[in-house]
């Protein structure tokens, strides 16, 4: 992140000298440096809009890979986590990762606090902003839907057994401590960014830390009833609405361009918009590598193809380019994403062999994809080394299953975590919400 910094600030230097874009005599004069402020402000915001259209692609995801009865109960999740990791990354978050330190009189007067502290005393917006590179409301707009979209991953691995209330106060925790704090070792300039780790739109920061949150719950929540026979069995437990499951993919495929593409952090020249070219490209390569390999290995496997797999492998190419998405060729962008996709696919069965049910495969998407695409980035970064990126998966790993492993025992312990068999059987949408998805197929 501090490299970008400087990088935004050589950028403006630069075009600052360029003649200036309109006459004095017939309107006011936009400088250089306002044309890279806005443009860079504006990369940030569509970017971010693109990664707020994801939650609609997770919600549409998990609706489909869930069964009917428990529908109404993943699209309240969906919604009502955004909503709060919107208000609880605002109020603790963004401060905590902008830098860890940001207590400090600094570090609170960059942040949204600060802004709203200066506004208070009669300083206006623009001085509160870093005129150098974006405005403070763009960079806070989009770094929270990365906050969010971690929360979202946890959501569809623990379908259909766990209460609602507990998981959300779990998604507040998350959100407004646990995600900021690791995040800022790498992208508020911490320690492992000293160390050199590159993760340029969070294979590690992002998605990693959502799948190890969502692994340590689906252990300690326990599969559903009836997914693993005394014998050892799997019993598939299919979903509602593949249709849906579809549509929710390509929404996630769609808003990548902006996880991926917004993470340039810059589009005040030519050189920074070309590179958000080759990113967009790139992530569209690893998906569709994704998807194919996927596509094959399950025809290889299974003798026919699973589309629930194909779907998870496009993800997981996705995933696994997020690291680092400018540096490959395409070729080697279709490579990478294909070595997710087939990770996908070879992954599910280990889990399901340890008796870990995670519903729609948040854990070999998010996790395992997301460690691959992390470690695989000196092949094409020469400024990454394979140790460095090893140790600072191990870190923000061994962080979150400590810090989401007490989490969840508290929660367990106080509230309880999981529904009743009954109330599982019948579903949680009757059970939890007296409201379903379907009820015109419900009754018969």
């Amino acid at each position: 992140m501090i490299k970008k910094y400087v990088k935004w600030t050589a950028t403006a230097l630069a075009v600052s000298c360029l003649p200036s874009l309109a006459s004095a005599q017939d309107a006011p004069t936009l400088v250089a440096t306002d044309t890279v402020f806005i443009l860079n402000s504006l990369l940030f915001l569509v970017g971010g809009f693109l990664v707020f259209w994801m939650a609609a692609g997770f919600s549409m995801l998990e609706a489909g890979l869930v069964r009917s009865k428990n529908v109404t109960m993943q699209l309240t999740k969906n919604i009502a986590l955004f909503s709060l990791a919107t208000v609880f990354y605002y109020l603790i978050g963004y401060n905590l990762m902008y830098p860890l330190g940001s207590w400090s009189m600094d570090g609170i007067l960059s942040g949204v606090w600060g802004v709203a502290i200066l506004e208070a005393v009669g300083v206006g917006r623009d001085s509160a902003d870093d005129y150098g590179y974006a405005s403070t409301g763009s960079d806070f707009f989009f770094q929270l839907m990365f906050c969010a979209a971690t929360a979202s991953i946890v959501s569809g691995a623990l379908a259909e057994r766990i209460k609602l209330w507990p998981f959300l106060i779990f998604t507040v925790l998350l959100t407004a401590v646990i995600y900021p704090i690791q995040a800022s070792w790498k992208w508020g300039g911490g320690f492992l960014d000293g160390m050199g780790f590159q993760d340029f739109a969070g294979s590690t920061v992002v998605h990693s830390v959502g799948g190890w949150a969502a692994l340590t719950g689906a252990i300690i929540l326990g599969p559903r009833i009836g997914k693993y026979a005394q014998d050892g069995k799997v019993n598939p437990i299919p979903g509602s609405n593949l249709a849906l499951a579809t549509l929710g993919v390509f929404i996630l495929w769609l808003g990548w361009f902006g996880f991926n593409g917004g993470s340039q952090l810059a589009m005040g020249s030519i050189g920074d918009v070309a590179d958000v070219s080759r990113i967009f490209s790139n992530t569209n390569a690893a998906a569709a590598g994704g998807a194919i390999a996927a596509l094959i290995l399950t025809q290889i496997m299974y003798k026919k193809p699973d589309l629930t797999m194909i779907l998870n492998g496009a993800l997981a190419g996705l995933v696994s380019i997020t690291a680092e998405p400018l540096a490959p060729t395409l070729g080697q962008a279709t490579v990478i994403g294909a070595v997710g996709g087939l990770l996908v696919v070879v992954s599910v069965p280990i889990l399901d062999k340890f008796k870990i049910d995670d519903v729609v495969g948040a854990i070999p998407v998010h996790l395992i994809a997301g460690i691959w695409g992390t470690l695989i980035v000196p092949l094409t970064n020469t400024d990454a080394s394979f140790g460095t990126q090893l140790y600072s998966i191990i870190i923000v790993g061994l962080f979150v299953v400590i810090t989401t492993a007490i989490v969840w025992y508290v929660l367990k312990a106080v509230f309880g975590i999981r529904v009743d068999e009954e109330a599982e059987m019948n579903g949680l949408d009757v059970s939890e919400l007296g409201m379903e998805a379907y009820p015109e197929f419900s009754k018969g």
